[in-house]
């Protein structure tokens, strides 16, 4: 099995248990738990040289040594779980160096897991572009940069569902700014990137995973046509 099959296998495999736990009315506390278990069992049976940074799991640093860090998230969007929405995600991504290599975001109410190896084709834009943002704490930077390039603001849940829908052609751009860590965008990057989208800090630096700091404050991932006027639009903002 590659590494990009297994991510889609388990990712797939821990949204199907999410989605049990859920039709028996438990919350998301169970879910990460339960998820986070099943990911780890699988991967470390897997790839037992690999190194596993998960939000659910305590960061020895060990990984730090690593080349190749499995990066995941058990449940992205644990409000919208809740809630019984169709946004939240599982994350499975493999960094290898760094780099966001492989990745697969299961979105489990939809059915569907999306992986890096067998991303969609994109298709035609939409106009205005649709720019996605949090669906309960928007920033006041990614408002701004909506009215300023004349998109429409959707709002929406998890991290990997926003990054899912531009993926899926459902909206042009996602603009984050309220702060994040690597398993909530390692997945959905790599996903990202290797359907043909832009994915970038909002500087327009890359993202680079295995960091000691988890933390990663701020996220732009958009069709590339829209990359350019984005970023400018971000330094205009800011300036």
């Amino acid at each position: 099995m590659t590494d990009a099959e297994l991510a889609r296998e388990v990712a797939a495999e821990a949204g199907a248990l999410l989605l049990r736990v859920q039709s028996e009315c438990a919350g998301g506390d169970r879910g990460d738990r339960e998820a986070n278990a099943l990911i780890l069992e699988r991967l470390r049976a897997a790839r037992p040289d690999d190194a596993i940074l998960s939000e659910e799991s305590a960061d020895d640093l060990a990984r730090l040594q690593s080349s190749r860090v499995w990066i995941v998230d058990p449940l992205d969007g644990t409000r919208e779980f809740a809630e019984r929405r169709d946004d939240w995600a599982v994350h499975v991504a493999l960094a290898i160096d760094g780099h966001p290599a492989i990745g697969a975001v299961a979105l489990p109410r939809l059915g569907l897991t999306l992986s890096s190896d067998a991303p969609p084709a994109l298709p035609a834009p939409h106009a205005p572009p649709r720019l996605l943002v949090s669906r309960t704490r928007p920033s006041a930077l990614c408002l701004d940069v909506a009215d300023r390039i004349g998109a429409e603001r959707v709002g929406m849940g998890s991290a990997g569902a926003k990054a899912m829908a531009v993926v899926r052609g459902e909206a042009e751009i996602y603009l984050h700014t309220g702060g994040q860590h690597q398993w909530d965008n390692c997945a959905p990057v790599a996903v990202a990137l290797a359907a043909g989208l832009h994915a970038s800090r909002i500087d327009g630096s890359p993202i680079v995973y295995n960091q000691r700091e988890t933390s990663i404050p701020d996220l732009l991932i958009c069709r590339p046509e829209w990359a350019e006027r984005v970023l400018a639009t971000v330094r205009d903002c800011t300036a």
